[in-house]
């Protein structure tokens, strides 16, 4: 794959002295800086943690209103394209795939790059947030980095680094400086094909600097109401502001199902700059969930039919039976079934060995942290909670609840369940509840806090969450259910587990299902780690 774009120019290593590579973390970071860092970070990346940890975080302290959008109001996409300037716009090195959307833009991403890499090609993989550690964010072949890569990395594009910071007046963020470094560690790493992530938006992300001569092809999953107010204000607004990442005479596949008057508005972006739309929802329609099984050695799968139609004439370009599926529910089969026809689009383009059977493959062996994971038995017995089923799933928004609603409904009807929720204080916490409410029964809701991006300025409190569950329940006529709250994830996992193990009169064991964010989810696999 290499060959095909062999006309990108190379470029030397940047050198450093041996001096720079001594430098201690007290000359880096200061002690404010030292107490943030997790405790489940690695701690040899002390001192590239702490230089992050010292920029503006908009994931710790929220997002300005409007600064998602192509407006006077948004982020200064200039900045960033000096900063790669600097870096000598290493994202120029390699083909890329773009993908933004309110929901499934993780998923998409990682099932498009296990795909990519069952296919023997060199893959690159951009996301947010981590949920661990903050090597999660960049991964090279199915691996997060590795801690004297990142650092090796790290200390030697540092004075470059500090050196923007301080021509732009110290208005590069955590994020923009973090991107920078994900596309220079692709480039070091001599990646035949990156999948990058948008963090927020599209058009004034930092991510966008991504030019249509290396963009293999532009991915949209959904359009829903998150970062309303970053992003303009209405359904509208954002996919506008997504539809920035659709580039000149570069394919887009659109995730979907979408509104029509939305996807119009993404149809329109794409006409306008001469981009082919592929929509994945329509040629991808006769894709279908058959049943969850359980697998040994890997746990509950969906077994799904994956077919993917030609849209001219409706004959099969795809046809992939009993498809085992580690991420359940019907979104995800529509995440694989987005990332499906991404990948036959970079067939198109001359990725030959993008087969069917590395499609499988690929899909198969995708599995993310937080998104309708189970613990294991050993897992719970770990927390004190011998026999328990436990459901993570980072769901926090409306849409997002609904999938986990669905999920739930299909494959668990008679499950006696208990929610365990915190959430971001931005996220709308009334119609979160209420969708979760509206088909579920749940026999308590215990609500709790969590710190969100490694702070409590974004994080609610228990009391505010439980207020808003029990307005929900007004609304929906379902007073009956029992809403307490504590402190603690832990302190409420335990509660949950009381709840449903103190009932003797039914033989089941009964689900705990800790949702509202990635966050809360981090801090349940960071107790198991300690």
């Amino acid at each position: 794959m290499r060959t095909l774009w062999n006309h990108f120019s190379t470029i030397s290593n940047i050198k450093i002295s041996p001096r720079m590579r001594r430098i201690s973390a007290a000359n880096l970071i200061s002690n404010r800086n030292l107490s943030t860092i997790s405790s489940t970070e690695d701690p040899e990346l002390r001192d590239f943690v702490g230089f992050l940890e010292s920029l503006k975080n908009y994931e710790k302290s929220g997002v300005p209103k409007g600064a998602g959008t192509d407006s006077d109001d948004g982020f200064d996409l200039g900045r960033m394209k000096r900063l790669m300037l600097r870096l000598r716009n290493p994202h120029y090195k390699y083909k890329v795939v773009h993908v933004a959307g309110t929901k499934g833009k993780g998923s998409t991403s990682a099932f498009l790059s296990n795909i990519l890499r069952a296919g023997g090609y060199s893959v690159g993989c951009y996301s947010s947030p981590h949920i661990l550690s903050i090597k999660e964010r960049i991964s090279c072949n199915g691996e997060p980095v590795s801690t004297s890569t990142l650092n090796d990395l790290f200390y030697s594009v540092k004075p470059i680094l500090e050196q923007s910071i301080q021509e732009e007046n110290g208005s590069l963020s955590h994020f923009e400086i973090l991107t920078g470094i994900a596309f220079s560690l692709f480039e070091k790493e001599n990646v035949d094909i990156a999948v990058i992530e948008a963090g927020l938006g599209g058009a004034r992300d930092a991510t966008n600097v991504i030019e249509s001569s290396n963009l293999a092809a532009s991915v949209i999953t959904t359009i829903g109401e998150e970062h309303m107010a970053a992003l303009g204000g209405s359904l509208e607004s954002i996919a506008e502001a997504k539809s920035g990442i659709i580039k000149h005479g570069r394919p887009v596949v659109l995730g979907g199902p979408f509104l029509p008057h939305i996807e119009g508005i993404l149809r329109s972006k794409a006409a306008s700059v001469s981009s082919s739309v592929i929509l994945a929802s329509n040629i991808g329609s006769s894709s279908s969930i058959k049943g969850i099984i359980n697998k040994n050695g890997i746990g509950l799968c969906q077994s799904c039919d994956i077919v993917i139609q030609n849209e001219k004439d409706d004959q099969p370009i795809v046809e992939l039976s009993d498809v085992n599926l580690r991420m359940l529910g019907h979104h995800q089969l529509q995440n694989a079934v987005t990332a499906t026809c991404v990948s036959l689009c970079l067939r198109d383009q001359g990725c030959g060995r993008v087969t069917d059977e590395a499609i499988r493959i690929g899909l198969e062996n995708t599995r993310l942290l937080g998104r309708s994971q189970f613990l294991t038995p050993k897992e719970v017995e770990t927390l004190l909670l011998p026999g328990a089923t436990v459901l993570l799933d980072g769901a926090h928004t409306k849409e997002s609840a609904r999938a986990l609603k669905e999920m739930i409904k299909k494959d668990f009807p008679e499950k006696r369940l208990v929610f365990v929720v915190a959430m971001a204080s931005d996220k709308d916490h009334v119609s979160f509840a209420k969708e979760l409410l509206s088909g579920l029964k749940p026999e308590a809701v215990i609500l709790t806090e969590a710190d969100i991006g490694g702070g409590k300025i974004r994080s609610t409190e228990s009391s505010a969450l439980k207020e808003s569950w029990i307005k929900a329940a007004d609304e929906l006529g379902s007073r009956s259910m029992e809403a307490s709250e504590n402190k603690t994830v832990l302190g409420s996992l335990k509660l949950a587990y009381k709840i449903l193990s103190d009932d003797t009169t039914s033989s089941d064991s009964g689900m705990v299902i800790v949702t509202g964010s990635l966050h809360i989810v981090s801090s349940v696999l960071a107790s198991l780690q300690h």
